[in-house]
């Protein structure tokens, strides 16, 4: 509390005077003004993106001193994001709520503070977001315990914050609407992290319990609102369901990358889902990560034959044929596309031109934190196995000066690169998600395109040398 108000000293300064009287203005019931506005420290671009359902509804552009606010006629009440790319944060809004918010992007999450009516619901969120996050860079160590031991730590870990969830619901008193968002962020990060178990446990430790798990373990799901539109792109919800479907194909050969698997998946949305707006959500989500896995044409046509059948977004299955297309410029023997990269001296790198042996290339970024440990150490160790391949860290979605920060702090500097343009890497690179590695050869074409440099195999890559 007392931090909380500390902050809330430093917003005072900015809070307009129309934010201020509007919480005593009187509102009528067809009145549905609100207004928007806050301070961005150490801003990376001019401009602050309002979107709803992932769509940029407004732009607003920061003024000399990194503020803005606007005013909005007519606002629906509801969940929002708001971006300040390449960070995004959610932004609810009541009927006639005036927000303000502070920041600095060098600490996006914990920095950020709301003020002005309607205030309290989104610090609520923002506070609880940042519980689970703490939670999840704690490690992934709760995946090697046993099943009793795993679900004693992740009941209790809930149960504290149940509590503060109850707490705040009565102090605010908000409506059902938002408790709709307030509940999934809540309730999913948990149920996840029991879907995750199954197959974590398998991968860390080679111990099968998809056989052994209690007849109620998956009880839980009957209480799930699977079909729920307003949680369609709302992340806690969306990442239980990857999570989920990730976890429907738990077999005993724990294999998620077959074919067989990948179409399974897409027959079980199909029959959980009946809003076709979540289900082509879900399905897109599936064939996105099935193009990443499996580069077999033949196994592609299959898969994406059941995609178009089930899937009724044109956009999105332009979207899926893309990824497929350029999922194929990283094929085994094609040349690795040049892009961007400096390293910490700020000079500007041809990849090609730094390659002296077989080397393996992987990811991270400071908004993940426990992965950016792990996948340092996991690098070493290798490297100390297999001196004769090279290890490149490419940093990716992160500013330079965040970059250049957490290489400093970590005592990171041989061979690490910094991709200048995320977009660039991400489309020529195929860079979809931070668990990832390539494995390039020494004349700069692709071995392998797309491992893991925490797949229980890894190491067989790296003796066929």
């Amino acid at each position: 509390m007392i931090a909380y108000l500390k902050k809330l000293q430093f917003l005072l300064p900015i809070i307009s005077p129309i934010l201020v009287t509007s919480c005593a203005r009187v509102f009528h019931d067809n009145d549905y003004k609100a207004y928007f506005g806050g301070e961005i420290i150490n801003p990376n671009s001019k401009n602050v993106f309002l979107c709803r359902d992932n769509e940029i509804i407004d732009t607003i552009e920061l003024d000399k001193n990194n503020r803005f606010f606007t005013e909005y006629d007519s606002l629906t009440p509801g969940m929002y994001t708001f971006k300040h790319e390449p960070e995004y944060q959610y932004i609810y809004f009541g009927k006639n709520d005036s927000l303000m918010i502070r920041l600095n992007t060098h600490e996006f999450d914990n920095s950020l503070t709301f003020c002005g009516r309607g205030d309290e619901k989104n610090n609520f969120l923002i506070e609880l977001f940042l519980k689970n996050e703490d939670d999840k860079n704690a490690g992934f160590d709760i995946y090697d315990y046993d099943l009793k031991k795993f679900e004693n730590k992740i009941d209790a870990d809930f149960k504290e914050k149940n509590a503060f969830y109850e707490r705040r619901k009565e102090d605010i008193n908000w409506d059902e609407d938002f408790d709709v968002y307030a509940k999934s962020m809540l309730e999913m990060p948990y149920l996840a992290q029991k879907e995750v178990y199954p197959l974590a446990h398998k991968f860390r430790t080679g111990q099968e319990v998809c056989k052994i798990l209690p007849k109620d373990y998956y009880a839980f799901r009957k209480n799930i609102d699977f079909n729920n539109e307003k949680l369609t792109h709302f992340s806690p919800f969306v990442r239980y369901l990857t999570s989920m479907m990730n976890n429907v194909t738990c077999s005993k050969d724990g294999n998620n990358k077959s074919l067989e698997n990948n179409i399974k998946k897409l027959d079980v949305a199909d029959s959980i889902f009946t809003n076709q707006k979540i289900k082509n959500a879900v399905l897109n989500n599936i064939a996105f990560m099935y193009m990443l896995e499996d580069q077999n044409m033949l196994n592609n046509k299959k898969f994406l034959d059941k995609y178009f059948k089930l899937c009724t977004d044109k956009e999105k299955q332009k979207e899926i044929k893309k990824i497929a297309e350029a999922t194929q410029t990283m094929s085994p023997g094609k040349p690795l596309q040049k892009v961007g990269l400096i390293n910490p001296k700020g000079e500007k790198v041809d990849f090609n031109s730094i390659l002296k042996q077989n080397t393996v290339v992987y990811f991270w970024t400071s908004e993940a934190q426990s992965h950016m440990e792990s996948v340092h150490k996991r690098a070493s160790e290798l490297k100390a196995k297999y001196p004769d391949w090279d290890f490149i860290a490419v940093n990716i979605d992160d500013t330079n000066e965040t970059w250049k920060a957490t290489l400093h702090k970590y005592n990171l500097s041989e061979n690490e690169l910094h991709a200048v343009d995320f977009k660039e890497i991400k489309d020529k690179w195929v860079i979809t998600k931070i668990h990832r590695a390539m494995l390039i050869n020494v004349d700069g074409t692709i071995n392998n395109g797309f491992v893991s440099l925490f797949d229980a195999s890894f190491d067989k890559y790296l003796m066929k040398k």
